[in-house]
């Protein structure tokens, strides 16, 4: 059996990281069967991040290596999809997660009422003599790789509009059909939907999850996408 080595579950959500929640989706429609195992400190695993996949030969890291190996052993989240198509889906997933992403990141991060939740949440496995200057230095990092990433750097009006832009463009799939691609999921909507539910999720009211609380469109369809594939 495969074991995705995941974040626990958070916000009421499969995982707090929306790259764990794309690859349970994907497992959850590759016709593996496969188990979780929750870990806060992945410092020990490859490339020192999470979602890692633990086959009977190796750990896969990365969401998409994992879809590389799922897809080499039987696996097709792009069935009938032309090549325009999985073009689209390509720059689909780019745009949730080298920039949806960083917004949700900065949202949670930087921001000082989110962040005693996240202390409570996330390093809950830190001795609570130590917790809070761990906690701390390792939130400095993130926020120091928010500024070299560069989000950091526009104001939250700037940033809003530049995530308006993008949910603009989502919409304008989701008008089409249930599913950015069609009638049913594909591997775009297996990393655009954690992306969306995640913004959703964060469990302090700000802009922006009142910006996706309040589209009806984009509120339904991540709504559609937990029904679509659910998971334990």
């Amino acid at each position: 059996m495969l074991t995705l080595l995941t974040y626990p579950s958070a916000f009421g959500l499969f995982s707090a990281s929306p790259f764990c929640v794309k690859t349970a989706y994907m497992l959850q429609q590759s016709g593996h069967r496969w188990q979780r195992s929750d870990m806060l400190d992945p410092r020990k695993m490859p490339h020192s991040k999470l979602p890692v996949l633990r086959t009977p030969e190796r750990l896969v890291p990365d969401s998409d290596l994992i879809r590389d190996w799922l897809e080499a052993h039987g696996a097709n989240f792009d069935t009938g999809l032309s090549d325009i198509q999985r073009a689209q889906s390509r720059t689909l997933i780019r745009m949730a997660e080298e920039h949806l992403y960083f917004q949700i990141v900065q949202d949670r991060w930087a921001n000082d009422e989110v962040w005693p939740i996240l202390q409570k949440t996330f390093f809950i496995e830190i001795p609570a003599l130590i917790r809070k200057p761990v906690s701390s230095s390792i939130r400095k990092s993130v926020l120091k790789g928010l500024v070299a990433q560069g989000v950091a750097r526009f104001s939250p009006a700037e940033r809003l509009d530049r995530v308006e832009r993008d949910l603009e463009a989502i919409s304008a799939y989701l008008w089409q059909s249930p599913f950015l691609l069609g009638d049913r999921p594909t591997s775009a909507d297996m990393s655009v939907g954690p992306m969306l539910a995640a913004m959703r999720a964060t469990p302090v009211d700000t802009p922006l999850t009142r910006r996706i609380k309040e589209d009806s469109l984009i509120n339904s369809y991540v709504d559609r996408m937990e029904k679509a594939i659910p998971l334990a």
